[in-house]
């Protein structure tokens, strides 16, 4: 069975994500999200953003975010160069 999803990244190449949270942290948490820039909205929002190295990476992040007790609101992955557009998956 063959698997197509996005067939155009590189499967060596880590891929960028940009995690949404409800609430602020301050910038001194990047290193503890493993290098991710941190943006904080207007709307208390923060955003994560950043390339991620695996499955096992992006769900070790996920359960950082869990364990802060902050609310997950979206997980995409952007391609490269871009900041907001999602993967197309076909």
């Amino acid at each position: 069975m063959s698997d197509n999803r996005n067939s155009k990244a590189d499967p060596g190449e880590p891929i960028v994500y940009q995690i949404r949270i409800k609430g602020h942290l301050g910038s001194q948490w990047t290193e503890w999200f493993e290098g991710l820039s941190i943006a904080l909205e207007e709307n208390g929002d923060m955003l994560l953003t950043g390339a991620v190295v695996d499955q096992a990476a992006l769900h070790g992040l996920l359960r950082k975010v869990r364990d802060l007790g902050m609310p997950l609101l979206s997980v995409i992955a952007v391609q490269p160069g871009r900041t907001a557009a999602p993967v197309v998956e076909e």
